[in-house]
C-alpha cells in the first residue's frame, strides 16, 4: 500500500517546487503511523519531528521522485526526519557543495540522519576528506559523529584511496577515542574497523591503534580499543583482509 501511494503522490501536472514539498510532506503524514514513532525510540532516533515511516518504504518513495538538488533542499529546510532522510535519498552528490555539507552537519541530531547522509551521500563527493577533518573538530555530539562516520564509508566506499591517506588519519581515531560520548565512541569505532579491513597493511596498523586504546587507562578509550580487537582479530576479519592482500598483489 506505501509504494502504491507513492506513485500516485508524483503523478499529475508539474508543480511549483513549494507545491511538490507541500504534497510530500502530505504524503509522510499520511503515511506515518504512532507505532513507527514508538519503535524509533527503542532506538534512539527523536520522533518529535517525525511521522513514523519505516526507511524501506522512503527509499521506494524516493525513487519516484527522482535526482532533484533543489527538491532536496526543500526538503531538508521542513525540518521532519523522514522528509530529511528522502533529501539524502534524492540529493545529487555532483551538486553538493561544501558549504552544504556543513550546513546539513549541523542539523544532524539523530545517529540515523548523520549515518545516512555520510554512508549513502557525502563520501560520494570530492569535499568529503576534508569534512573528515574539520567535523572531528565539532563538539555537539552528532557532528562530531559525522566525522568518523564519513571516514569509515570511505573506508569501505574509497577503493581508489591510498593508504597513506587512511595513515595520516590514525591519529584522528585514536584522538576521538577519548571522547566518552555514546555516539562519538561507537563513530570512532567504525572508522577505526573500516581502516583496519581495507588490506594488511592498514590492518596492521589499526590494530596496533586499538591495542594502544585497549591498554588506556580511561573507559572510553580502552571500550573502543577492545570492542574494536574483538573485531579487527575475528577469523572472518582476518581471511577477508588475507584475501585482499592476495588480490592486491
Amino acid at each position: 500500500m506505501p509504494a502504491r501511494k507513492a506513485i500516485a503522490a508524483t503523478k499529475g501536472p508539474k508543480r511549483s517546487l513549494k507545491q511538490e514539498v507541500t504534497e510530500i510532506v502530505a504524503w509522510l503524514k499520511r503515511t506515518g503511523t504512532q507505532r513507527n514513532r514508538e519503535g524509533m525510540a527503542r532506538y534512539a532516533i527523536p520522533s518529535d519531528n517525525a511521522f513514523g515511516i519505516s526507511v524501506g518504504t522512503l527509499r521506494q518513495y524516493a525513487k519516484r521522485l527522482g535526482r532533484n538538488h533543489e527538491l532536496a533542499a526543500a526538503l531538508w529546510d521542513t525540518g521532519w526526519y523522514e522528509a530529511r532522510m528522502l533529501a539524502t535519498f534524492v540529493e545529487n552528490h555532483a551538486d553538493i557543495t561544501p558549504a552544504q555539507m556543513d550546513r546539513w552537519c549541523r542539523d544532524f541530531d539523530s545517529w540515523a540522519i548523520c549515518d545516512t547522509a555520510c554512508f549513502g551521500l557525502f563520501d560520494r563527493t570530492p569535499h568529503a576528506w576534508k569534512k573528515v577533518e574539520q567535523w572531528a573538530k565539532r563538539k555537539p555530539e552528532f557532528e562530531k559523529r559525522a566525522a568518523y562516520a564519513l571516514l569509515a564509508s570511505l573506508a569501505l566506499h574509497d577503493k581508489a584511496a591510498p593508504d597513506a591517506v587512511f595513515l595520516r588519519l590514525l591519529p584522528l581515531i585514536e584522538r576521538g577515542a577519548a571522547d566518552d560520548r555514546n555516539f562519538v565512541k561507537k563513530g570512532v569505532n567504525w572508522a577505526l574497523r573500516g581502516v583496519g579491513r581495507r588490506n594488511p597493511k592498514l590492518h596492521a596498523a589499526a590494530v596496533q591503534v586499538a591495542q594502544r586504546l585497549a591498554a588506556s587507562t580511561e573507559a572510553a578509550p580502552r571500550w573502543v580499543g577492545k570492542d574494536a580487537l574483538r573485531g579487527l582479530l575475528s577469523p572472518a576479519m582476518k581471511r577477508r583482509v588475507a584475501a585482499r592482500g592476495r588480490v592486491g598483489r
